[in-house]
């Protein structure tokens, strides 16, 4: 597949923003700025960025755990996105959300949910309501290979399926459940290897690498846009991080060895895409690493913006909680 060498150098620039608001995240969060929980997605931001990049602001995408990547991915304001860590009122829900509800309509983020699996049925509804309405939107959701096993993982397939819905599945396969191999809970080889009971395509691809997530998604989205149906995409990736900050349970080797994370590390998804980048002489070393700078400093920045923001007033503690009452004719 051909593609646009701003694109190609977007997905370096996406994928480095995601990759230091992460560690800016883990610095302030263990220096006790803020007590929120937070799922790092250092490892994985290829999948993300590769898969966003290949729909349009007016399409949707909702997720859960890891719920920083996502909207990073697709354009996400990180001045707002680190204000809602922090709690303050500049932040996507005015410091009510925290981590895992970064919503923002105008490009489309849905938003994302602690609760596993439960972003899948809402992007789903998405869905129908892009049928219903004749518009041209698609939608994608993000789920692990825990949620997978979910009930309303399987329901929202067959359902899309059986409605023939535009909805992209994305099952970011990175290898564990919190600490539970996904080896021990799926009964086949390869999550992706469910679409034949739902009637779908599905699609395993390498999530460490940003073009062929990109690929894999863009014939997902051209299909979901003819009226063909759903697509399951599995991407196979890693975290090196801990499930949630704070957790201490990989530094203790509890359930992986460190052998096995540096193993992983060797497909660093920013450094296979920076290396072809260069290799193919679209970007030189220094350019590459002042795309490296340039994002930490927006990072930083981003930080200062939320140290700076005030937090909600008691008295706002319940707006925005429900919708106002629609008045009677």
């Amino acid at each position: 597949m051909d593609i646009d060498k701003d694109i190609l150098v977007l997905m370096l620039e996406r994928m480095w923003l995601i990759r230091n608001f992460e560690l800016k995240v883990m610095e302030v969060h263990s220096a006790g700025e803020f007590a929120a929980a937070a799922h790092p997605y250092i490892g994985e931001e290829a999948v993300a960025v590769g898969s966003c990049l290949a729909l349009k602001d007016t399409d949707y995408i909702a997720g859960n755990h890891r719920s920083h990547g996502h909207p990073i991915a697709k354009g996400g304001d990180i001045n707002r996105a680190m204000a809602e860590l922090y709690g303050k009122v500049d932040g996507y829900c005015k410091g009510k959300g925290g981590s895992m509800h970064l919503a923002d309509f105008s490009i489309g983020i849905l938003g994302e949910s602690g609760i596993v699996g439960s972003s899948v049925p809402v992007a789903t509804g998405a869905g129908l309501a892009s049928k219903i309405g004749g518009d041209d939107f698609v939608s994608m959701v993000f789920f692990g290979d825990g949620a997978s096993n979910q009930g309303a993982c399987h329901e929202s397939m067959n359902l899309a399926s059986v409605w023939n819905l535009p909805v992209i599945f994305l099952c970011e396969n990175n290898q564990f459940a919190v600490t539970t191999s996904f080896k021990d809970t799926v009964a086949v080889d390869h999550v992706s290897d469910r679409a034949a009971a739902y009637n779908m395509p599905g699609v395993l691809v390498d999530g460490q690498d940003c073009i062929a997530m990109y690929e894999a998604t863009v014939q997902a989205v051209e299909r979901a846009r003819k009226g063909d149906g759903p697509t399951l995409i599995e991407g196979l990736t890693y975290r090196y991080e801990e499930h949630s900050l704070g957790l201490g349970r990989v530094r203790r080797g509890e359930y992986r060895s460190q052998e096995d994370i540096d193993e992983w590390k060797k497909r660093d998804p920013i450094h296979i895409h920076q290396e072809r980048l260069i290799s193919q002489g679209i970007l030189t070393t220094e350019e590459c690493k002042k795309i490296e700078d340039d994002t930490m400093k927006r990072c930083q920045d981003a930080v200062e913006f939320a140290r700076n923001s005030e937090f909600p007033k008691p008295e706002e503690v319940f707006e925005d909680m429900w919708a106002n009452p629609i008045p009677l004719p």
